[in-house]
């Protein structure tokens, strides 16, 4: 039988994680400037995101999104195309979660398919997970490259900023969240393979006295 506890807590956590996966993603908040060199001015700060940049100077925020999302790098594009994937996914795998529950009545008493349902939906969380980690992670990758690299002016240079930290954070309720699901799920009784020749069923035991092919000789 399908643990209760375990859905509902599992169902908790990764829609937590798909509440601050939204507001990472709609943020500006993954590269902030760096103060490096004589380039120390306190005063400005300018944020960049997926979507726009903003920049806070003297207590104000002012924010312009991106003109053109062709116009952006291929990075930034295949960063979107995987936090909008990602989303999706969640979005599709919420409705089969709750209506495969143990607690709710949406397909009355048949436990088993409900509890397909709910394994279904937490293995698109946690493709959802794998999918909003990559871009987290390669947007790492690019601002510590940049921030070390020689050739690139101190204006120019970014340092990690807040979102990629809630993202991690994010990615990590996720994959535990459709764990604990997924586990919730599976009926610890059922066996994993067919057992022959047990109640009538299947095929019967090989005994020594079945007939063995007569051998021909030529």
């Amino acid at each position: 039988m399908a643990n209760t506890g375990l859905q509902v807590l599992g169902l908790v956590l990764v829609i937590a994680g798909w509440v601050f996966e939204i507001v990472v993603i709609a943020g500006p908040w993954w590269r902030v400037s760096a103060f490096v060199g004589d380039e120390l001015v306190v005063s400005q700060v300018l944020w960049e995101g997926l979507w726009m940049t903003c920049l806070s100077q003297l207590g104000r925020l002012q924010c312009k999104a991106y003109d053109s999302g062709l116009a952006l790098s291929s990075s930034a594009q295949m960063c979107r195309t995987l936090c909008v994937l990602s989303l999706l996914l969640c979005l599709l795998a919420l409705p089969l979660i709750v209506t495969g529950l143990k607690c709710t009545r949406c397909l009355g008493d048949a436990q088993e398919p409900k509890a397909r349902l709910v394994r279904t939906g937490a293995i698109m969380f946690l493709l959802a997970a794998f999918f909003f980690l990559i871009p987290i992670s390669w947007t790492a990758y690019v601002v510590i490259r940049d921030f070390y690299d020689p050739n690139i002016a101190a204006p120019l240079k970014r340092e990690l900023g807040p979102a990629l930290y809630l993202g991690w954070t994010v990615t990590v309720l996720m994959l535990v969240g459709g764990a604990v699901m997924y586990l919730g799920s599976i009926s610890p009784g059922t066996a994993p393979m067919p057992v022959f020749g047990k109640g009538g069923k299947g095929n019967p035991p090989s005994t020594g006295a079945e007939s063995k092919p007569e051998k021909v000789f030529v």
